[in-house]
């Protein structure tokens, strides 16, 4: 309770610089790590919510897929990070994936679940999430999925307008750095931030084998420590975008016993 009134005034006193004042409270809080965590359990959401803010991170809370859309918008996207239980009443977590992906492309997604099931975490990342935590979970592994990918999502948008390389060209596609866009034909395909990585580096190393390996390294960070299946699962949601007949790829090959590789 203390921290919380602490937490109060100093909102207060802030608040009292005006419009000035007001105007650099705003400014901090664009710089805050921010995680919307939507869980309908509260021992488990408030178990979660600590571990957070311990961590930094300014918690947003949602009990329902409903009401975690109706929080992102009020924050007009300004989320790094969402957490979402699978298991949710009325809109499911897969749901509100799906439907927080459409609106970002760069906001990172994390799903919450006690299923076990294959299919389950698949479906997750189907939708647009970036990484998956099967409960129960220790505070450290949840802490460690959460830091990797906010690094991920803050790198990505750091590289924004900087890099000195703005197209690499291949084949019938065009990949922007700068604007982070992929072109098939002079169409656009939209791309998830951990898809446009995995783009970027297979047109950084076509016609080169790539083990999931080097590609989990790449795009998830050294100190994942996940499944190599969530490389697949990528893959197969890149083949769905870019290929004619994604059963029968004609760019990103397999590289069976190894990984993929980009002919493009």
């Amino acid at each position: 309770m203390q921290g919380d009134r602490t937490e109060s005034a100093e909102g207060a006193e802030g608040a009292w610089e005006g419009p000035k004042g007001a105007e650099g409270l705003r400014r901090e809080r664009d710089d805050l790590k921010r995680v919307l965590v939507c869980e309908d359990e509260q021992s488990i959401r408030e178990f979660v919510v600590i571990n957070l803010k311990r961590s930094g991170y300014e918690v947003l809370e949602a009990g329902s897929g409903e009401e975690a859309l109706k929080r992102y918008d009020e924050e007009k996207g300004n989320v790094d990070i969402a957490l979402l239980d699978i298991m949710l009443p009325g809109m499911d977590g897969f749901a509100v994936c799906r439907e927080l992906r459409q609106r970002s492309d760069t906001i990172g997604i994390i799903m919450l679940t006690a299923r076990t099931q294959e299919m389950e975490k698949v479906g997750g990342l189907m939708m647009g999430a970036d990484d998956y935590v099967t409960k129960p979970f220790s505070p450290s592994e949840l802490m460690a999925r959460v830091d990797a990918l906010h690094r991920r999502v803050t790198a990505a948008r750091s590289r924004e307008g900087v890099s000195y390389l703005e197209e690499i060209a291949s084949g019938d596609f065009v990949l922007n750095l700068r604007s982070r866009t992929l072109k098939k034909r002079g169409q656009p395909v939209e791309l998830t931030q951990v898809e446009f990585q995995i783009m970027e580096y297979f047109f950084t190393n076509p016609g080169k084998a790539l083990s999931r390996t080097d590609i989990l390294t790449r795009v998830w960070g050294e100190e994942y420590f996940g499944e190599e299946k969530i490389v697949d699962v990528n893959i197969r949601r890149l083949r769905m975008k870019i290929e004619e007949d994604p059963s029968e790829p004609r760019y990103i090959l397999t590289v069976w016993g190894l990984g993929y590789k980009w002919v493009g």
